[in-house]
């Protein structure tokens, strides 16, 4: 038996000699290869371009629901907005809002074409339905969890919505021009 232990520890030497050299050929290729994408990065010329302009410094904003906290005082004279304080915040970056359409919808004065000059615009349906049209996509009927985007500048308007609809809405930047077209 005492041959048997010293064969299996022998054997046991060499396969750990082997791993430890395999080992050590990966460890020099990764640390080549590393060394080759750092001597890359270093040897692209410095870009000459413009800096970009630092961001405002933001804040945190924290928005509880409360009833009194929407108002008539938005974008469309139908509907109620909450502001979650987030063009505050972002000092201008962004603003968000809650939005009740109020009911019943009168298409007369709810579908009017028009578009807003913005660089981001997403909604996000928190209740009930709302039916719109985009340009380019035609008419879509938007349910409680539907989201969706609305590329710049591009014409829309709502067609319907149920009385009890709540949307969640993220523009960038917070302040931007609204433009109604004539149909």
């Amino acid at each position: 038996m005492a041959k048997k232990s010293k064969s299996k520890a022998k054997s046991r030497s060499a396969v750990q000699t082997a791993v430890k050299k395999r080992s050590a050929a990966k460890s020099v290729a990764r640390s080549s290869a590393r060394k080759t994408v750092k001597s890359k990065a270093r040897a692209a010329p410095a870009k000459t371009s413009a800096k970009k302009p630092a961001r405002p410094k933001q804040r945190i904003a924290i928005s509880h629901h409360r009833e009194e906290d929407f108002k008539a005082d938005g974008l469309r004279a139908y509907a109620k907005y909450r502001d979650l304080g987030i063009a505050a915040a972002s000092q201008g970056l962004a603003q968000a809002h809650v939005i009740r359409l109020q009911g019943p919808c009168d298409p007369a004065e709810v579908s009017k074409l028009h578009f807003h000059d913005v660089d981001f615009q997403m909604v996000y349906v928190l209740k009930g339905w709302v039916k719109t049209y985009m340009d380019g996509q035609g008419e879509t009927l938007m349910l409680e969890g539907s989201a969706w985007t609305q590329p710049p500048k591009i014409k829309h308007m709502i067609l319907d919505y149920s009385d009890d609809v709540e949307l969640l809405e993220v523009i960038l930047p917070a302040e931007f021009r609204t433009v109604e077209l004539k149909a």
